[in-house]
């Protein structure tokens, strides 16, 4: 009994959370979401409510405006896994009779009869099974269903089995589940509640809310919205979310000084939202093909014009900024170039290596055990430019090696490895991303500051996105400089590819 009631206030806080996560979306102006709900919406679906603004509605898997989504949110104390046999097992949601396929059927033919403008989301921590069919359709990118695979082959094939099992338990045809099927997204989400407080602390420093510090067990956040929904207060626009916060105290008047927050995406995240804590985003997805730009001579053609006119527009007027950056590395590095050292801004950038932290020059005391950098040149060829191979996280010495065969301007190789082996933990804090950046810049410099006109510097890297950023504020002083992209999912060219070029040649 005690769990049971554990897990009934763990899962409504879990629930609150989530609202308070988009509606702190409703104080920015520039943003899409337009109103937000408490429990509103179909049956089973009612958890939270996310409306947006029809011109500037995100989009769906298959291009279509969602205008839109509502969450089932499942939350579950101890950790365990599902697949799509559970979604037609009514005591997967809590029910008796009805499942949650059957729910969806419902809200689908009631809310989207054409399929199309709404999207029905189960948000759960708990993990699709590896082996399940389920998780195969499960598109990374959208967390929408594959219809394409779903119904792909026979009834006898493994796909067929699941098309079956699911059209009979609805007394659908193929068409009708289709439309079904079209409008629901799983999300897992993975991280703790703890992990979730954390996120929505950042995202109302970054609205101007009251934060609730983490030494603090209570989040009074959690109940606020209880109280409201008991007020029958359970549906919120801008304005009357933003006279809600002013009647409630919400605002944090005490702190005029909350650093603006920037969200940069050049692929999906499978579990992080980054409109839903950033207060201004960019989407570069479109350029990319999951990891591979669908066009090469984009990186400076098309994409980083993009980012610069963004990141300058926005950091115009904020002194403070902080970095959230789901991107390739070049354009972590290109963001760096962006706000160099001389924009006078103090920027803070967002590592998730050993859990979410947001790293600056100055974030922890200099300690002297933190590791240094070794160096070592290798000739390859008479060529004048450099490539640097910097294994941070991992060796790539063979791969860079190899690969520089095909680069006859590439005279030499400069290894860069830290004294402590390379790890996913191997630079500490900002403060030593810092001092390893310095130190790979005077090197750089030293190699190569006495060639006139400067060579070009070719960076091959594996290693935090916070290093690559404050790499590239000294993209002024390293001169012309190339940056490359891994093949990370092993299904393109298993190799590298050059990404952007800084400064970006001259059109001719």
């Amino acid at each position: 009994m005690a769990e049971a009631v554990l897990a009934r206030k763990q899962g409504d806080d879990f629930q609150a959370r989530l609202f308070w996560l988009y509606a702190a979306s409703l104080l920015d102006p520039t943003g899409n979401v337009a109103r937000v709900g408490y429990e509103i919406g179909p049956k089973a679906f009612d958890d939270v409510l996310i409306g947006y603004e029809p011109a500037r509605a995100p989009q769906d898997h298959a291009g279509s405006l969602i205008l839109r989504d509502h969450l089932q949110c499942k939350w579950h104390v101890r950790p365990d896994e599902f697949g799509y046999a559970e979604l037609i097992d009514p005591g997967f949601s809590g029910a008796q009779v009805v499942s949650f396929l059957q729910r969806a059927r419902d809200a689908q033919q009631q809310h989207a009869p054409d399929g199309l403008g709404a999207r029905f989301k189960l948000v759960t921590n708990w993990r699709l099974r590896h082996q399940d069919p389920l998780i195969k359709i499960v598109l990374a990118q959208w967390h929408a269903l594959d219809l394409g695979r779903l119904f792909d082959g026979k009834d006898g094939s493994a796909m067929g089995k699941v098309r079956k099992t699911w059209r009979e338990h609805l007394g659908l045809d193929d068409e009708a589940l289709r439309r079904v099927v079209r409008t629901l997204a799983v999300t897992q989400r993975l991280e703790s509640g703890e992990d979730l407080r954390e996120r929505l602390n950042d995202r109302f420093a970054a609205a101007g809310l009251i934060r609730v510090p983490n030494a603090e067990a209570g989040f009074f956040y959690d109940d606020l919205i209880a109280k409201l929904h008991a007020q029958g207060r359970k549906e919120f626009d801008r304005a009357s979310f933003r006279e809600m916060c002013e009647q409630e105290k919400l605002f944090d008047h005490h702190d005029q000084h909350n650093p603006v927050s920037i969200g940069v995406r050049s692929f999906m995240h499978p579990i992080d939202n980054l409109e839903a804590r950033s207060d201004r985003t960019l989407n570069l997805v479109p350029y990319f093909d999951g990891r591979f730009i669908r066009d090469e001579a984009a990186w400076n053609a098309a994409v980083f014009p993009e980012l610069q006119a963004f990141v300058l527009d926005t950091a115009r007027d904020a002194d403070h900024l902080r970095l959230i950056l789901d991107t390739h590395v070049s354009l972590a590095f290109g963001v760096g170039s962006i706000l160099n050292m001389k924009s006078g801004k103090t920027v803070e950038i967002e590592q998730r290596t050993g859990g979410r932290r947001f790293w600056s020059p100055t974030d922890l005391p200099f300690n002297p055990s933190w590791p240094g950098l070794s160096f070592e040149i290798e000739q390859v060829a008479p060529g004048r430019d450099l490539a640097i191979a910097v294994s941070f996280a991992h060796d790539i010495t063979n791969d860079v090696r190899s690969y520089v065969r095909c680069l006859p301007d590439i005279g030499s190789i400069l290894h860069v490895r830290l004294a402590s082996g390379a790890s996913g933990r191997s630079v500490m804090c900002g403060h030593h991303a810092q001092l390893l950046a310095d130190a790979l810049l005077a090197k750089i410099r030293e190699v190569t500051l006495s060639e006139d006109p400067r060579p070009t510097t070719h960076i091959f890297y594996a290693g935090p996105n916070a290093f690559a950023f404050l790499l590239g504020q000294k993209q002024p002083a390293l001169g012309p400089v190339l940056v490359y992209e891994w093949d990370f999912e092993g299904t393109g060219h298993g190799s590298y590819r050059p990404g952007l070029r800084l400064p970006p040649l001259a059109a001719t």
